[in-house]
């Protein structure tokens, strides 16, 4: 052995007596959480304590960095170490609460299909805690999985209820109406469909595929994509894999899970398949009696209700549940079976059968639907992250108070009179602020929200870099061009959708939304499928073909002042979006032309003011363009908040010099954190 050989040899070596013991320590702080809620069993205390775990958190970060670990890196890790401690602690106050005389040897649990389908692989993941007394119990239909569980022969059934592609699964819905069942619990499963063959073969030589019809459904992008190639419906994912293992034909395939694949020796010719990479399926858990959850753990309760056949009867029981400030997760109807035209609501609200609140709406709808079930309540699987501010965890002005009192800028503002063309636009027609969320980001309220990242994707690694900087200093959205109208034919356009590739990327990497801009009509769904937030630039601000089209997506949209467009003309642009359905709209001034040529453009700060008077949509500042010059950036950005501002638009580059375009105007990373700094104080 060489003695290049023997130095590796030895440092993974060290690598794994260092994993050997943080998973010791990660095994020993599991049992001191349990040591925390047995002592708080006592007197019943709160299992999550919300300030605690942000100064854990902080506390944590700052000695990160200290020991040259970025805050992201940290946050990440100590959100799964909390996470597990939460759910180990609420899995402990239900054991107490469900006490039974003697526990079953074995845990039995039905789902429809056979080892290695989604509802097993799904089922495998909320029963883990059983280890070696759990056993399945495979049916061919989901009506079977039920009766299997209503006559004793499991104690569970596993049965998918949604998915974000392809909607509800109608026949469990009906179903969960007539099952003499409660749910205990809910799963939320990562689907990541794949194409799996018998032996690794070119996919022009496939002529048949076979899977289930929700499968297919969600995959019909990439089907479209096989020529001369024929789909066939199968009862089950890992049925159809099974099939293909049988024929041993070359020519089929199947859409399924990799562990399928796995299970039945077959290759995987192509993964993530799927229309959308954020594919998942809802499971609920169901059992012969409901599960008692106590309130200290949050809970979801699901029913099912029909209201009278007369106007405004389901609003009355909405509002019901409004009134008693209870919030609504789910609403979905489905047709009475035998009772043509008439519908029946199904209901998800966040809250517990034995909470005040809820007992009181369940009495008060009793009076408004003419039936109600309660289908059962059961531990949220959803759990709310403690994320500090960036202030908090700022090594520079760590223990600094926050800002005195200031003016609400997210409070209504006088509505003046507006004409039809501003008819959704203007405070007339809705005098509250509109509020954008994307991924837990709001914009156009209270929070003053900055968007930075570079004026084009360039590569995986500078666009990385910058969403490590974005994310480190306590920007919440990463922005980045992949396809520019260049003012002149011979400058960079960018790198298109690979370029929106590499952005979605970064994002999901560091937790961030990411918006970039769409210069064509035909390139909007695609965009919209990847990007958080779709921009319009100032050039396209009165292509009206453009604005129809992302009028007609559920897609944010940042729309751009153009450079010789009047306040008017902007919001009749804005209006276009929403006469499409799209309400979504987030105003940006970038500068108009004026007389004045020192700079690029100038800045309007006049419409800032007057907008946020006149309009409802959240309004920000991008002062690059206008600037032209990297060192006027941060004072324009800095006098974007006190004239009414929700945020600003911000251009960041690792080497300015070599950016591919308008590197001039982009913030060397060291300036872009002094203004965040700035902007924190």
């Amino acid at each position: 052995m060489s003695d290049q050989s023997r130095k590796i040899s030895s440092l993974r070596k060290r690598i794994n007596e260092i994993d050997a013991e943080l998973l010791r320590l990660l095994a020993e702080r599991r049992e001191v959480s349990l040591d925390v809620v047995r002592a708080k069993d006592v007197d019943e205390s709160p299992i999550r304590d919300f300030q605690r775990e942000e100064d854990l958190l902080v506390k944590r970060i700052r000695a990160g960095r200290e020991l040259g670990l970025d805050a992201h890196y940290v946050t990440r890790i100590f959100h799964e170490i909390i996470d597990d401690s939460v759910r180990l602690q609420q899995e402990h106050v239900l054991r107490d609460a469900n006490k039974q005389d003697a526990e079953p040897e074995l845990i039995r649990v039905a789902f429809q299909g056979i080892e290695g389908a989604y509802s097993h692989l799904a089922a495998k993941k909320f029963f883990s805690k059983f280890g070696d007394r759990l056993r399945f119990l495979g049916l061919q239909s989901f009506e079977e999985v039920v009766k299997a569980v209503e006559e004793g022969r499991a104690e569970f059934a596993m049965l998918p209820i949604e998915n974000t592609t392809s909607g509800g699964i109608n026949e469990v819905y009906d179903l969960l109406l007539h099952t003499r069942l409660s749910i205990v619990g809910e799963e939320k499963y990562h689907v990541q469909h794949c194409l799996v063959a018998a032996d690794d073969v070119p996919l022009a030589s496939l002529r048949e595929v076979y899977s289930h019809p929700q499968a297919v459904a969600q995959c019909s992008k990439f089907l479209a994509t096989l020529a001369g190639c024929k789909v066939e419906y199968f009862t089950d994912t890992a049925m159809s894999v099974s099939k293909i293992k049988e024929d041993g034909d070359p020519t089929q395939a199947a859409i399924a899970s990799e562990e399928a694949a796995k299970m039945f020796g077959l290759k995987v010719l192509r993964r993530e398949i799927a229309n959308q990479k954020e594919n998942y399926t809802r499971f609920l858990v169901a059992a012969r009696n409901p599960e008692v959850v106590p309130t200290r753990i949050p809970c979801k309760t699901s029913l099912v209700m029909a209201t009278s056949q007369e106007p405004g009867s389901l609003v009355k029981s909405l509002v019901v549940f409004e009134k008693n400030g209870i919030n609504l997760s789910k609403l979905e109807s489905r047709p009475i079976l035998g009772n043509p035209w008439e519908e029946m609501f199904y209901v998800d609200f966040e809250g517990n059968v034995a909470e005040d609140a809820v007992k009181r709406t369940l009495e008060e709808l009793t009076r408004t639907t003419r039936f109600i079930k309660v289908l059962g309540s059961y531990r949220s699987q959803d759990l709310p992250r403690t994320t500090p501010s960036p202030r908090a965890i700022s090594t520079e002005f760590p223990d600094a108070p926050a800002a005195g009192p200031a003016e609400d800028r997210s409070a209504p503002r006088p509505a003046a009179a507006e004409s039809e063309p501003f008819r959704l636009t203007g405070r007339a027609h809705k005098p509250d602020d509109t509020v954008i969320e994307v991924r837990g980001v709001k914009i156009g309220g209270p929070e003053f929200v900055v968007i930075a990242g570079p004026c084009a994707v360039e590569s995986r690694e500078q666009i990385m870099a910058c969403a490590r900087r974005v994310k480190e200093h306590g920007a919440q959205v990463l922005r980045g061009g992949c396809f520019r109208p260049p003012s002149s034919p011979y400058s960079f356009s960018g790198l298109g959708h690979q370029g929106l590739d590499l952005l979605v990327e970064a994002g999901a990497a560091y937790g961030l939304p990411v918006v970039t801009e769409v210069v064509a009509p035909e390139d909007v769904a695609e965009v919209a499928r990847k990007a958080d937030i779709l921009q319009i630039g100032q050039r396209n601000m009165q292509n009206f073909a453009l604005l129809r089209e992302v009028g007609r997506l559920h897609r944010p949209v940042l729309l751009k002042r153009g450079q010789m467009a009047s306040i008017d003309e902007w919001l009749e642009a804005a209006q276009y979006v929403l006469e499409q359905g799209n309400h979504q709209v987030i105003l940006c001034e970038r500068g108009i032309r004026t007389l004045e040529t020192s700079q690029r453009d100038t800045i309007d700060f006049n419409a800032i003011a007057a907008l946020r008077r006149r309009t409802h949509l959240p309004v920000l500042l991008d002062p690059s363009h206008a600037a032209g010059d990297r060192d006027l950036v941060p004072p324009l950005a800095l006098a974007a908040r006190p004239v009414g501002a929700q945020g600003v638009m911000l251009e960041i580059h690792p080497d300015p010099e070599r950016a591919v375009g308008d590197g001039r105007h982009a913030l060397r990373f060291a300036q872009f954190d002094e203004l965040m700094r700035a902007l924190r104080r």
